[in-house]
C-alpha cells in the first residue's frame, strides 16, 4: 500500500529531488557562488546547515564544498562539532572571501538555489488550476456561510473547475468579496512553489511568506542518528494554494517584475506568486488605472495562459500565467469595459441582492449568531416602514449592520440586547447618509 505523506500529496506530482549538480539545471558557477556567498552572509559552517539554506540535499552540497576547496576557495576548519553528529566545520579562505565579495557586488542573493524557468514551467503544468475539479458538495461546503441563491451554485461550479477568469458584478454589499473568498477556501489543496526561479543568470524570488501559507512540517525525531528531509526538490515550499487579493491599490508596475538596483535582484510581480492559485481583483473601477488598462495587460495571458515579463536590459522572456483571476466590480460591465476586453473574460456572473424571503433567513441567522432575540414588531417596522423608502432593495450587508448597531446602542445604554421599532429607527440613521447640501 502507498502511504500519503506531507510530502506526497493526493493529486500533485512533486517536483523531483536532484541526485546530481547537473540535474538541478543551473551551472556550477552559479552554484558556487551562491554557496560562498551564503557562508559569507551566514556564516555557517557545517554541510548539514548549509544544506538547508541552500536547498540541495546533503551529498550534492558536499560535492559542491569539495569543489570549492579543490579550487582553494573553502578550506576545512580542523574542527568536529558535537553538536552536529560529528560533522567538521569549513570555513572561506581569503581567496574565497574575495570571491563572494565580487559575487555579491554583482547579486546580492544568496540561499535557496533557484529553480530554472525550464523547470518552472514543468512543475507548473503538474499543478495547473485547470486540473482541479470541485463538486457541488465541495463547492456548497465553503459557501456554507452565506445565503446564496442554488443557481449561483450552477454558474460558479463550471466557472472555477475551468479555471478560466471570473467576473462578478453587481451592486456593493452583496457578498462578492466573500464569494471570492469562498472559492479559495473549495480549492483548498496545497502546490509547490519555488523559493526563487532563474533564467539567464538572474534570479527571480517567488516565494513569498506574506502571500504563501507553507505546510507544517514534518516532525524530526531528535533522537535519530540520520534526519530525514523532503523526498522533494527543497528548493520548493509546499504550500496552500495562493491567493493574491488586490483592490484600489492596484496598478500596472505591480503586474512587472520589481528590480532591487541594490540588491541586483528581481522580485516576482503578483500574477506570478499566484500561480498555481486565485488572483482576485476586488472593487474593480476603484483603482487609479482604468478597469479596460488592466484588462489589456492580461489579454495574452488570460487567452494564452502564458505571461510575458522584461528583465532591465530589456530582455523578454515567458512564464506560465496559471492562474483563476476572478474581478469583482460594483459597476456594470458594458460601463468598464468595450466588447473586446468582455470577451476575454471566460465568465460574466451577476451577484444581485437578496430577495425578502432570504434577506430574513439571513437576518434570523446573524441575530443568532450574535445573540440578539427577534422582534416581531421591529421587523414589521424593518419591513413595511423602513424598506419601501429604498424601494425593497435589499443587500446582504444589510443584516450584519442592522443588528450591530442596535448592539451597539444597547451596550451604550446599558440594556440587554432587544430588537424595537425605536431601535431600528435608530440603526436605519446610520445606514444611509441623507442627501443634503452642506454649507461650507
Amino acid at each position: 500500500m502507498n502511504m500519503i505523506t506531507p510530502e506526497t500529496p493526493a493529486g500533485v506530482q512533486p517536483p523531483p529531488q536532484p541526485k546530481a549538480l547537473a540535474e538541478t539545471g543551473l551551472s556550477t558557477v552559479m552554484m558556487r557562488d551562491i554557496l560562498l556567498k551564503t557562508m559569507f552572509r551566514t556564516n555557517m559552517d557545517t554541510v548539514a546547515g548549509l544544506a538547508k539554506l541552500i536547498a540541495l540535499p546533503l551529498t550534492l552540497t558536499q560535492e559542491l564544498i569539495d569543489l570549492c576547496r579543490q579550487q582553494r576557495l573553502v578550506e576545512a576548519t580542523g574542527t568536529l562539532h558535537a553538536n552536529a553528529n560529528g560533522e567538521m566545520g569549513y570555513q572561506l579562505s581569503d581567496s574565497g572571501k574575495a570571491r563572494a565579495l565580487d559575487a555579491l557586488s554583482q547579486s546580492e542573493y544568496y540561499g535557496a538555489m533557484p529553480v530554472p524557468l525550464e523547470h518552472y514551467h514543468v512543475q507548473m503544468k503538474r499543478q495547473s488550476i485547470r486540473n482541479i475539479q470541485l463538486t457541488r458538495d465541495q463547492l456548497t461546503r465553503a459557501m456554507g456561510h452565506l445565503i446564496l441563491p442554488p443557481m449561483l451554485i450552477d454558474q460558479l461550479g463550471p466557472a472555477v473547475s475551468s479555471g478560466r477568469s471570473i467576473l462578478m458584478y453587481g451592486p456593493p454589499g452583496n457578498g462578492k468579496s466573500s464569494i471570492s473568498n469562498g472559492i479559495r477556501d473549495a480549492i483548498g489543496d496545497r502546490i509547490y512553489i519555488p523559493r526563487a526561479v532563474e533564467y539567464a543568470g538572474q534570479v527571480i524570488t517567488v516565494f513569498d511568506p506574506i502571500i504563501h501559507t507553507a505546510a507544517p512540517e514534518e516532525a524530526q525525531d531528535p533522537t535519530a542518528l540520520r534526519r530525514t528531509g523532503p523526498r522533494y526538490d527543497a528548493r520548493y515550499v509546499y504550500s496552500d494554494r495562493p491567493t493574491v487579493v488586490t483592490g484600489g491599490e492596484l496598478s500596472l508596475d505591480m503586474l512587472d517584475l520589481t528590480y532591487n538596483p541594490t540588491a541586483r535582484t528581481y522580485t516576482a510581480p503578483l500574477q506570478m506568486k499566484a500561480s498555481g492559485g486565485v488572483f482576485i481583483v476586488d472593487d474593480l473601477g476603484r483603482q487609479a488605472e482604468p478597469p479596460q488598462k488592466l484588462v489589456n495587460r492580461w489579454i495574452v495571458p488570460l487567452e494564452e495562459s502564458r505571461d510575458i515579463l522584461a528583465l532591465q536590459s530589456g530582455e523578454k522572456f515567458e512564464v506560465p500565467f496559471d492562474t483563476l483571476v476572478i474581478f469583482s466590480t460594483n459597476f456594470h460591465p458594458n460601463q468598464i469595459f468595450d466588447k473586446a476586453a468582455l470577451r476575454r473574460i471566460f465568465f460574466k456572473i451577476k451577484i444581485d441582492g437578496p430577495n425578502q424571503s432570504d434577506f430574513l433567513k439571513i437576518f434570523s441567522l446573524v441575530a443568532k449568531k450574535k445573540k440578539m432575540p427577534l422582534d416581531e414588531k421591529a421587523l414589521i417596522h424593518l419591513l413595511k416602514v423602513k424598506y419601501p423608502t429604498i424601494d425593497n432593495v435589499y443587500a446582504n450587508y444589510q443584516p450584519v449592520f442592522l443588528i450591530d448597531q442596535m448592539i451597539a446602542i444597547c451596550n451604550f445604554e446599558g440594556i440587554p440586547y432587544q430588537m424595537s421599532p425605536e431601535l431600528i429607527e435608530r440603526a436605519w440613521s446610520n445606514m444611509f447618509v441623507r442627501e443634503e447640501a452642506i454649507i461650507h
